[in-house]
């Protein structure tokens, strides 16, 4: 590793700046700016000194294309990596302490002597911490104390994960520091998830990590979860005429953690009714065939979920394989069609009872008023809450930002791009 004063010199004078283009990063001198800021960040809240050997990393946010709650059933999914980041200078502090300073948010410090699952910091950034360094430790690398400084582009409950890019953050530090770098991508990616599963006790599929670690654009084939299926897939949104707007509805997902699990538990008691773990092992038509009982076992709900996954497992790779051959149209179409079934299937738009305080469905109709018959607009997601996803003609998009934040808010309208590199250790 470089020292502390090194690599501040070669973010100033422009030497890093191929390395921030990866990141997504178009504005180079804000670019700048903002790797300047988490160094002396850094150095101001640890007393660090200059010939202090440190670390720059990144992992980026994510946004679902197609495939709204398909992983966690060993289906396929098209997403990419975002150019919203959390960016982060670490170094070793000779101790077993991890020290993590998120900025704007209290100091997290956990203990590595200890590395089981704690119950009490449940939901809390200690639990991805320890549950990272856990998995490290768990494949024969030693494991030590480190102080990391984190700037975050990607807003809590925007529908970016920003809890898969500081599971990557804290993934690729790690590899990085202790194991040398021996660990890929994917395999990033799968610590990330197992920590957010078992020790942040949240149920989620495999999704949000890969296309954080892998970066670009991948469409994914879950069959098997422990060696998924990657492939990339050159999405020129742009050459297509489109840009990319992430709508905050403005609504808190902090107290839905029941209503997302409710979406694999359901799926799976369908699956279940066969035999099987997962939907992916179940024939659609064998669900068809048994609608009656299943009706009566499962509920209503969780069939209207089930067919909802065969739906957009298909449209999925349909989708990728339209954004790759520039099929623009028939991309748009199937955006639509995934969006109907989110709403309409898998109910995952409003939460249940919830009559007076609509905010998802506001802000899809909202959207599609905005964009008059052009473009496409569907959930962004877990959903419930945090945000919604439109493709805007690219001669549309200040009109289409201009009306959305007039009726949502202003700056609840996000245009974004896709990220080149995914979780990465710049310097």
């Amino acid at each position: 590793m470089k020292n502390w004063n090194d690599i501040y010199q070669s973010v100033k004078t422009g030497e890093m700046d191929e390395k921030l283009k990866m990141m997504g990063c178009e504005d180079m001198a804000a670019g700048r700016d903002r790797a300047v800021h988490v160094l002396e960040s850094f150095k101001e809240c640890f007393g660090t000194k200059e010939d202090t050997p440190v670390m720059l990393c990144s992992a980026p946010g994510r946004t679902e294309i197609c495939g709204n709650h398909t992983d966690h059933q060993h289906g396929h999914v098209l997403a990419a990596a975002v150019n919203l980041d959390f960016l982060a200078c670490v170094a070793l502090n000779g101790t077993q302490t991890v020290r993590f300073q998120s900025e704007g948010w209290p100091m997290t410090t956990v203990d590595l002597s200890d590395l089981k699952v704690q119950e009490a910091e449940k939901e809390t950034t200690a639990s991805l911490v320890r549950g990272v360094l856990a998995q490290l430790a768990q494949g024969g690398y030693e494991v030590a104390g480190f102080d990391m400084y984190a700037v975050s582009s990607v807003l809590p409950g925007s529908g970016l994960s920003s809890s898969a890019a500081c599971e990557v953050l804290l993934g690729t530090a790690g590899n990085h520091l202790f194991c040398g770098d021996a660990y890929d991508a994917v395999t990033i990616a799968r610590i990330g998830q197992k920590a957010e599963n078992i020790y942040f006790g949240k149920p989620s599929g495999l999704m949000d990590q890969t296309a954080s670690s892998v970066g670009d654009t991948v469409a994914i084939d879950f069959a098997n979860p422990e060696a998924p299926v990657v492939r990339p897939i050159e999405a020129n949104l742009e050459g297509l005429g489109l840009a990319l707007c992430i709508i905050d509805c403005g609504a808190d997902h902090a107290a839905l953690t029941g209503e997302y699990a409710s979406i694999p538990q359901e799926m799976c008691q369908v699956a279940a009714y066969f035999g099987k773990k997962v939907l992916r092992e179940v024939n659609e038509a064998d669900v068809l065939a048994n609608l009656p009982a299943l009706r009566q076992k499962v509920g209503d709900r969780a069939v209207l979920r089930a067919l909802h996954f065969y739906a957009d497992d298909q449209r999925a790779v349909e989708e990728a394989d339209a954004l790759a051959s520039g099929e623009k149209e028939i991309f748009l179409n199937l955006v639509k069609e995934s969006g109907r079934s989110s709403w309409e299937l898998l109910q995952n738009i409003t939460p249940a009872a919830a009559v007076a305080h609509q905010d998802m469905a506001i802000a899809l109709t909202v959207a599609e008023k905005a964009l008059n018959g052009e473009g496409a607009c569907r959930v962004h997601g877990g959903g419930f809450a945090g945000t919604i996803q439109a493709f805007v003609p690219l001669e549309k998009v200040s009109a289409f930002k201009k009306t959305v934040e007039s009726m949502l808010g202003e700056g609840c309208c996000h245009v974004l791009s896709i990220r080149p590199a995914g979780g990465i250790v710049l310097e």
